[in-house]
């Protein structure tokens, strides 16, 4: 029930990072939504390399890159796909 809340607060946060930076490709912030057998849903938010300094400030904590396929675009520009995920296309 928090979770968009708190989503909002980093989309929020992200974006005057993004606009100062010249809104890079490389600068995004993903979610991915999953019950894992639990009666909650889990929001875990996904932060590019680009966007580290933010990441840091939430103390989110370093991972291997998530599949394309499961993770939806939180902010940032569209074509941050391409970019972060050259390899993984539609």
């Amino acid at each position: 029930m928090m979770a968009p809340a708190v989503l909002a607060e980093i989309a929020e946060a992200f974006d005057p990072i993004f606009e100062a930076a010249g809104r890079p490709a490389d600068m995004a912030i993903f979610t991915r939504h999953s019950a894992e057998g639990s009666l909650h849903c889990h929001v875990t938010a996904y932060f590019s390399p680009a966007i580290a300094s933010l990441a840091r400030a939430q103390e989110a904590r370093p991972c291997r890159r998530p599949d394309r396929d499961a993770i939806d675009l939180l902010a940032g520009d569209p074509s941050c796909w391409a970019e972060l995920f050259p390899d993984q296309r539609d």
